[in-house]
Order: C-alpha cells, then sequence, then structure tokens
C-alpha cells in the first residue's frame, strides 16, 4: 500500500509537509515520516509509488550508521514501537519514521560532485565554471574529477536552491563553519564513493543538510538515498551521454517524453512507469545494504 500522508495515522502536530517527509513534533524530539510522494519538475505528482518511503527511510537509517565516524547524526531511534499511542498504524509506518533531535538548520545545502554531469555540466557548459570553480577547458560530460567539488546552494524553503561560491557561503554562514561544512562533506563522499564502487555502483554527486545542537556539527535530513544522490550502475557508464541513472529516471523520463506543459499538475502517471520507479528504489536498496 503507498502512502500519500500520515497526518491521519499519527497523534502529534506536523510542523512541516515537504514534498516527501512530514515532520511531526514530539516535544523533546521530532518525528519523521517518509511518504511514498514523488515529484518530478517541481511538482508532486499522482499516484504515490508504493515501497518509496520505506527505501528512502531505511537507507538513510543504513547510512546514518555507518558515517557516524565521520559525523553524528540527528538520528534517536527508528523503532515505531516505541511511539506507542503516536502512531495509529505500526505496520504501514514501520519502516518508514525516523526520530531525530532538534536541530537548528544550517540554511547551505552541500553538494559534492565526483563527475561532471546534471547542472553542473549545463554550468561548464555555459560557463566554463561550476559554482565559480574554473574548470579545464575540453572536459566531457560525465567525466571523473579529479578530486571531488564542493559545491554548495544557498536553501530556499520556496523555489529553487541557489548555486553559490565558497566566498558566498563564507559570508552567509561565516569562514570556520564554510571550512567544517565542506570538510565533512567531502569526506562523507570518499567513504560512500568507495563502498559504492565495491558493489558495482558510481555515486556521481550527492547532497547533504547539516544543523546544530548546542554548538556542535551534525548531519541531518537524509543521506545517500536515490533522492538525494546520483547513482549510476558501473556497467552504464559512458561519457557523452544522458545515464540512466538508478532512481526516478522512468517518471522525468516519461513526463519529458510526454505533451505535458510543465506549467500545470501532470496527469497521473501509467501504472507501468510507477512499477518501475518501485523497481529502481528497491534495487539500489538491495545493492547497497547486501552483504558483499
Amino acid at each position: 500500500m503507498a502512502l500519500s500522508t500520515a497526518a491521519d495515522l499519527i497523534d502529534a502536530p506536523l510542523l512541516y509537509k515537504g514534498k516527501v517527509r512530514e515532520l511531526y513534533d514530539l516535544g523533546e524530539h521530532y518525528l519523521i515520516v517518509v511518504t511514498d510522494r514523488i515529484s518530478a519538475f517541481d511538482y508532486v505528482l499522482e499516484p504515490p509509488v508504493p515501497e518509496k518511503g520505506n527505501v528512502l527511510n531505511r537507507l538513510s537509517s543504513f547510512w546514518f550508521d555507518k558515517t557516524k565516524h565521520i559525523i553524528d547524526n540527528h538520528v534517536v531511534h527508528t523503532d515505531v514501537d516505541q511511539l506507542g499511542a503516536v502512531v495509529k498504524d505500526r505496520e504501514l509506518l514501520k519502516d518508514r519514521i525516523m526520530v531525530t533531535r532538534k536541530a537548528e538548520r544550517i540554511d547551505i545545502e552541500c553538494v559534492v560532485r565526483g563527475y561532471i554531469t546534471g547542472g553542473g555540466w549545463r554550468q561548464y557548459e555555459q560557463t566554463g565554471e561550476i559554482n565559480g570553480i574554473p574548470l579545464p577547458e575540453g572536459m566531457r560530460k560525465n567525466e571523473r574529477f579529479p578530486a571531488p567539488l564542493f559545491t554548495p546552494a544557498a536553501k530556499n524553503d520556496v523555489g529553487h536552491d541557489e548555486d553559490i561560491s565558497l566566498d558566498r557561503m563564507k559570508d552567509l554562514v561565516g569562514v570556520e563553519l564554510t571550512g567544517a561544512l565542506e570538510q565533512k562533506s567531502l569526506e562523507l563522499y570518499e567513504f560512500a564513493r568507495a563502498y559504492c564502487e565495491e558493489r558495482g555502483i558510481i555515486l556521481a554527486d550527492c547532497k547533504f543538510e547539516f544543523g546544530l545542537i548546542d554548538g556542535k556539527l551534525i548531519l541531518i535530513d537524509e543521506i545517500f538515498t536515490p533522492d538525494a544522490s546520483r547513482f549510476w550502475a558501473k556497467e552504464n557508464y559512458e561519457l557523452d551521454v544522458e545515464i540512466d541513472s538508478m532512481d526516478k529516471e522512468p517518471v522525468r523520463s516519461y513526463l519529458a517524453a510526454s505533451d505535458w506543459d510543465k506549467n500545470s499538475t501532470p496527469a497521473p502517471l501509467p501504472a507501468d512507469v510507477v512499477a518501475e520507479t518501485t523497481a529502481r528504489y528497491t534495487d539500489i536498496l538491495k545493492r547497497l545494504t547486501a552483504p558483499s
């Protein structure tokens, strides 16, 4: 059963409803519920994609545990049974909840790029740079960088996040915090890239969110999921092409090939597109969490 919202299943105040996640107030902690909603081109689509929320939450939990030696995170627990009467349907919500500490969010999206693709490639084509970082001439689409690039964005709750330079980030959050965020982002990326490569997966790029608790920097939100990372199967890697990524690519491809005008709510997704998208999400979960 796909879940569009948990609002009727949680006996706690709903603080925030994002495109996928819902944030509830438990007093001392937050409760994050990951729904099966799916978005593309800034629209939340219908119908929701079965298993998507379960995959995102389980992967985040997996990676938060894997990376806690690099940086602490906001997770308290992911055990639905500890929530008692707050949850009205434990079976439906058991794999999609995360109880977290309350952190002050840092309004910077920390993006690390290991390969020149996506929005980074589009910037390079136009300017020869990414976020103000000059790059060599003649780079090819999907080429691996000699060293990963840290390319931050200023977070906007409405509209698109804004790509910014490192100097602009220093103006916004200070030199010391900028340095810490860059260092931890690059450490996290390098750790996950090596892990993924052992499993036949290329981690092309990813994004992180961080927060502060009593002045201490911690990792929040989600980490190394198909919604926050670009995964490529090694066998699909090529230069100068659009590589089919291991995420909601079936949805993006379907919409791009349709006659949708991108200025109005699109029609419901066909059943085969939904099923293929579910398969993508469950496949990446298995490939990343199966014993090596």
